[in-house]
């Protein structure tokens, strides 16, 4: 496991292949790593599918509303939730979305971001300053390079557990 410094701003998901550790950046954008960290420790995250994965882009998961509809009954539903929570205020920042970067998804409206996120597979530029990034995958990227692709996948991959490295 990654040396990680701040267990506290540092998140464990766990993948069909092994654990992902994404280290939080509360310094750039706190509103979005506590709600991270809230969701996380409230288990809203575990079993939540991987719902829009683009081959040489990125992975999008965290429809924590739509996280245990069947597929059969809804197949158009997931990626259109969020949580119960308000949506988050746009924290814009200098870090560029990097192979790795963690960034929040949202509608068109950049003051839309709630629980969804996705992990860049590739360095991202056009997306600077357009979405919040909020995390960086320190170990495990290998795994997510591994998350079957699709909008929807047909046989989507879940995050089986997310935990707070402080807390696991």
């Amino acid at each position: 496991m990654a040396d990680i410094e701040d267990p506290e701003n540092t998140i464990i998901m766990t993948l069909k292949d092994g654990d992902v550790v994404i280290k939080l950046l509360p310094d750039v954008a706190p509103k979005h790593v506590e709600r991270m960290k809230e969701l996380a420790r409230a288990g809203k995250y575990d079993n939540v599918a991987f719902h829009r994965v683009i081959e040489g882009f990125m992975a999008q998961t965290g429809d924590v509303q739509h996280a245990n509809m069947e597929r059969d009954y809804a197949p158009n539903r997931a990626g259109t939730g969020g949580s119960d929570l308000p949506d988050l205020p746009a924290e814009f920042s200098k870090v560029p979305h990097a192979r790795g970067a963690l960034g929040a998804a949202r509608s068109a409206n950049p003051n839309s971001a709630n629980s969804q996120f996705f992990i860049s597979f590739k360095d991202n530029d056009f997306l600077n300053g357009q979405y919040t990034v909020y995390g960086q995958v320190i170990e495990g990227m290998e795994h997510v390079d591994n998350i079957a692709r699709g909008e929807p996948p047909a046989n989507p991959d879940r995050m089986i557990k997310v935990v707070v490295a402080a807390d696991a």
